[in-house]
């Protein structure tokens, strides 16, 4: 995380950036001036989801105009995805995704759209690690133990994801390669579905998002054994890192970005962009972040640019030590 103070200058230089290229030639100087959609390629209820709404209330607010959230979950994020690639580059269709939009090129031998040439990055706008939770009859108290009970009966545990390819699953199957058990994948579309079924009974294991399942450990539905992040999170530093609890360099953490379709107009991208790192720098609203697992980050689209071409990267190295067969 970047230091306040670095936070505040880069969003005074990035705001005039913003203000002078709204200036520019054959751009819109009302924009907006109708109701912009976001699309969410998740079901209602996760974190993604948490943060579009999030970011709708707020930044529509700071526009003037209405940003209604469009949920088209499905194809572990992918039709949503796509949907708003062929959008028109007009700034009035948006996208939030999570991490499972740098993990799908390594898991898809072919999508309908590339992550790096069919969007403009607008803003990385928080992060946040998973937790490790288990059902209560699950006996075991620290990963230590549900690796022994892994690895004790392979595959009678199942692990609840939020979707194949998501963020949650790559958390799972990193933990099974690292650690050298086999757990049965179940996926449902999205994390809040998932934890449903784990508080039936329906699943053991599941690496949630800590946003997604904090309210539920601290109300004793599940147990919660480490978080997935290098360090412990801020927000619930009282649980161990996966790392220190017996798998040694273990650390996956998922996140959440604003994206427009390639081409939408960089003063459009500009304003977008200012208007999320104050959001992200605004107290009351990183207070309330953290509280549901969350830490505001807010970065430039630049900033976001380099991420998301890093992460398809590193997935594909990831994907392919872990012998995850692309579909």
């Amino acid at each position: 995380m970047r230091s306040d103070v670095a936070c505040r200058r880069n969003l005074a230089a990035f705001a005039a950036l913003a203000a002078a290229t709204l200036c520019a030639p054959g751009v819109s100087q009302d924009y907006p001036n109708r109701p912009i959609r976001m699309i969410v390629p998740q079901s209602p209820a996760g974190s993604t989801d948490l943060v579009a709404r999030l970011i709708s209330q707020r930044v529509g607010d700071a526009l003037g105009q209405s940003i209604v959230v469009d949920n088209r979950p499905g194809a572990g994020s992918v039709i949503g995805t796509d949907l708003a690639a062929k959008a028109a580059p007009d700034g009035y269709t948006l996208l939030t995704v999570a991490a499972s939009f740098t993990i799908n090129p390594a898991l898809h031998k072919k999508l309908p759209f590339d992550p790096v040439r069919d969007f403009s990055p607008i803003s990385l706008v928080v992060t946040l690690p998973h937790i490790v939770i288990v059902h209560p009859s699950v006996p075991a108290k620290s990963i230590s133990d549900l690796i022994k009970l892994a690895k004790a009966k392979p595959g009678d545990l199942n692990v609840a994801v939020s979707g194949l390819a998501t963020s949650t699953h790559m958390a799972a199957e990193l933990f099974m390669y690292l650690s050298g058990t086999k757990m049965v994948t179940v996926p449902y579309k999205g994390g809040g579905p998932s934890i449903t079924a784990m508080i039936a009974g329906q699943c053991h294991v599941n690496f949630a998002a800590m946003s997604t399942a904090i309210p539920h450990v601290r109300a004793g539905r599940v147990r919660a054994l480490a978080v997935s992040s290098a360090k412990r999170s801020a927000s619930a530093p009282e649980y161990p890192t996966i790392a220190e609890s017996g798998v040694p360099g273990y650390s996956h953490a998922s996140w959440v970005g604003l994206l427009a379709p390639a081409g939408t107009p960089r003063a459009i991208v500009s304003r977008l962009g200012a208007e999320t790192i104050k959001l992200a720098q605004d107290d009351a609203i990183r207070a309330q972040l953290l509280h549901g697992g969350m830490e505001a980050v807010g970065s430039t689209p630049a900033e976001y640019a380099n991420q998301i071409r890093e992460e398809v990267a590193k997935w594909h190295k990831v994907v392919k030590a872990a012998g995850i067969k692309a579909r």
